[in-house]
């Protein structure tokens, strides 16, 4: 085949894309990462947070989108019995343009699944836009970031949540930053792809008897859940597994920076009476990923390349 010098140039503006779609941060914690992350606690509960925890000690499966099993775990409000959290953020980290996060999710809690043990109804959170030096907890610091959460258990009838400057407490169910008009997870939008029935692993009943039952449906715990959070276009959409289930427009919040953020909190200032409750009660992320998303036109010098060397392989 013989490529002429039109081509060769067509696929030389092309070129762009594998910088534009490169990955601009990742960590898969295989190797012991704490000292590039920033704990940021406002200390008013009691907090873990581990970047190099083995989650095979609780009989948690390694996560598909990597290898081994380490990952970070977070957990609160397992002593104290007060509300409150806090959060984490790899440390001097800034993005811009469009990107998007993605990485592997893990609720676990207290048995037995389905009705939850004690103290179960916590919450995961992630989000973007933060400086990456505050403690953010639903209504503490929220309003300086883009914050989404999911309850551990979906015991609450507000189990998907979403916070900016403009909603600290969060936006409110029925508010269109919502692709469901219910927070609930009982609701047909959360039911149908995430239909429950998972149970503990079989290495988690083993360590913990009390990890009977199944997840309700609506549920997104007892199973690696790909998370992603899509910036692009001024927009801020999460989605667990391909579901979309929040979108925030940000020309209408006020940001306190360009970093991401990990976090765990409690709904509530109770604390549950299970002595494993620090093991149990946690949220495991793995295989982080945060990669630029191609302009358009970009994609397009990608499309002509392509096109004009397969019009030269049918002309040769």
């Amino acid at each position: 085949m013989k490529v002429t010098r039109f081509v060769a140039l067509a696929l030389g503006l092309a070129l762009p894309v594998a910088s534009q779609a490169a990955s601009l941060y990742s960590e898969d914690f295989n190797v012991d990462p704490t000292a590039n992350w920033t704990v940021n606690d406002p200390a008013v509960t009691d907090t873990i947070a581990d970047f190099f925890y083995d989650y095979s000690a609780i009989g948690v499966p390694a996560a598909p989108g990597g290898t081994g099993t380490t990952g970070l775990k977070m957990t609160a409000n397992n002593t104290t019995g007060v509300f409150g959290g806090f959060s984490v953020s790899p440390t001097g980290q800034s993005f811009t343009g469009d990107y998007v996060v993605e990485f592997d999710m893990w609720q676990n809690y207290v048995g037995p699944l389905g009705a939850g043990g004690s103290g179960t109804t916590q919450l995961s959170m992630a989000g973007i836009g933060t400086s990456g030096t505050v403690g953010v907890y639903p209504g503490f610091n929220s309003n300086e970031n883009v914050l989404f959460a999911v309850t551990l258990d979906g015991g609450s009838s507000s189990d998907f949540r979403a916070y900016s400057s403009v909603a600290p407490t969060s936006y409110v169910a029925g508010d269109p930053v919502y692709a469901a008009p219910s927070r609930d997870g009982v609701n047909a939008y959360y039911t149908t792809p995430f239909p429950g029935g998972q149970s503990a692993p079989g290495d988690q009943i083993a360590l913990f008897p009390g990890q009977t039952g199944a997840v309700d449906a609506g549920e997104v715990g007892f199973a690696w859940r790909k998370v992603a959070i899509q910036v692009a276009g001024g927009f801020a959409t999460w989605s667990i597994d391909g579901t979309d289930i929040a979108t925030v427009d940000l020309s209408t919040v006020t940001l306190g920076g360009g970093n991401i953020l990990f976090g765990h909190s409690d709904t509530n200032g109770g604390v549950s009476s299970d002595a494993n409750d620090f093991l149990l009660n946690v949220t495991l992320i793995d295989n982080l990923v945060v990669t630029a998303i191609p302009e358009p036109a970009t994609l397009g010098l990608v499309a002509l390349g392509f096109g004009l060397v397969a019009a030269s392989r049918r002309r040769s």
